[in-house]
C-alpha cells in the first residue's frame, strides 16, 4: 500500500524520484546496441542474458542515483536552491540511512545478477561488475569522489558507454571485436551528454558546494560547446563501421534521431533555468534510447 509522506507525495513516488527515471536510459541503451552487434556478427543472442544484462544495467544505474543522492546530501551540494528535481535525502522525504541501505539492496540485486552473467561467461564480467559498482559508488562517494573533480562525464562515457556495449557483445559470444568498441563510443557520447545537461544546471550550487563538475572548470560557455560537440560526434562516429566495410549502410538509420536532437542542443545553448534544462535532461535520455534503437535495428538488417 502506498501511503502518502508528511509531504502528500506517495512512499512509490518518492522512491520513483529517488531512481531518477529520466537517467535510465543510459544504462538500458548499450545492452541494446552489443546485443544487436553480437546478434549481427556471429549470430548469437541468449534471451535469458538479454534480461540479465539489461536488469543488471538498469540496478546498477539506480544504484549509482541512490548512491548520487545519499553523498551529495551529505557534502551540501543538494541545497535548496538547486534548480533540479528535489532529491529524497536533501529534502527529507526519506532518512538518509534509508536511501544508503536501499543503496546496498540495488546493488546487492545486481551483483546476484552477475553471478549468472559470470557462469556463462566467465571471470571478465566478474572485473567487470566489480569495476562497475565501484564506479557508481565512487562518483559522489568515498574520500576523493571524480565527480567532484570533473571526471564524472569520462567515467560515464567508459562505463556507459565502452565497458556497456562491450561487456553485453561479450556476454553473448564470449568474445570482443573491434566493432563493439567503435559503436560504445557514439552510446557513450550520448551518456556523458545527460550528464551534462545536469552539471550545467547545477553550475552555480556545484560551484559554491566546492563541487567541481566538468562544467564549473570549463563554465558554462565552453560546457555548451562540449555538448554540442558530443552529440554531432555520435552520429558522425556512429557511421564508421558502415564506412570500413563492417557493417551496412543500415547503420545511417541512427541518423532518423536528429531531430530529437535539435531542440536538446537549442535548449543547452540558450537557456539556464531549471525547468527547461530538466525536461532538456529528460529529451537527452530520449534521443539516447531513441538513437540506440534505431542503430540496432540498423545494425541488424
Amino acid at each position: 500500500m502506498n501511503e502518502p509522506s508528511s509531504t502528500g507525495i506517495s512512499s512509490a513516488r518518492i522512491w520513483l524520484l529517488a531512481a531518477r527515471p529520466k537517467t535510465l536510459p543510459a544504462g538500458a541503451a548499450p545492452v541494446l546496441v552489443g546485443t544487436a552487434l553480437a546478434s549481427r556478427l556471429v549470430d548469437k543472442f541468449n534471451p535469458l542474458a538479454f534480461v540479465a544484462t539489461m536488469l543488471g544495467a538498469l540496478l546498477i544505474q539506480i544504484g549509482t542515483n541512490l548512491a548520487n543522492d545519499y553523498s551529495d546530501a551529505r557534502r551540501g551540494a543538494d541545497t535548496e536552491d538547486r534548480l533540479g528535481p528535489v532529491r529524497v535525502t536533501a529534502g527529507g522525504l526519506v532518512p538518509s540511512r534509508q536511501v544508503l541501505i536501499a543503496t546496498y539492496a540495488t546493488f546487492l540485486l545486481s551483483v546476484l545478477i552477475g553471478v549468472y552473467l559470470i557462469s556463462i561467461s566467465g571471470w571478465p564480467l566478474l572485473v567487470v561488475g566489480i569495476l562497475s559498482i565501484l564506479a557508481g559508488v565512487l562518483y559522489t562517494g568515498g574520500p576523493r569522489p571524480y565527480g567532484y573533480e570533473g571526471l564524472g562525464e569520462l567515467f560515464v562515457f567508459l562505463f556507459f558507454g565502452v565497458v556497456a556495449v562491450a561487456g553485453t557483445y561479450y556476454v553473448q559470444t564470449v568474445s570482443l571485436v573491434w566493432e563493439a568498441v567503435v559503436l560504445a563510443v557514439p552510446v557513450g557520447l550520448l551518456a556523458s551528454a545527460i550528464l551534462v545537461v545536469n552539471n550545467i544546471r547545477d553550475i552555480e550550487t556545484d560551484r559554491r558546494a566546492g563541487k567541481k563538475t566538468l562544467a564549473v572548470r570549463l563554465g558554462r560557455e565552453k560546457t555548451r560547446t562540449l555538448f554540442t560537440l558530443m552529440i554531432a560526434s555520435a552520429f558522425l562516429v556512429a557511421l564508421v563501421p558502415w564506412l570500413s566495410g563492417a557493417l551496412g549502410p543500415a547503420v545511417l538509420l541512427s541518423w532518423l534521431a536528429v531531430p530529437l536532437a535539435i531542440g536538446p542542443i537549442k535548449t543547452v545553448v540558450n537557456r539556464t533555468d531549471g525547468p527547461s534544462l530538466n525536461e532538456c535532461l529528460a529529451a537527452t535520455g530520449r534521443l539516447q534510447l531513441i538513437f540506440c534503437a534505431l542503430l540496432s535495428v540498423g545494425i541488424l538488417i
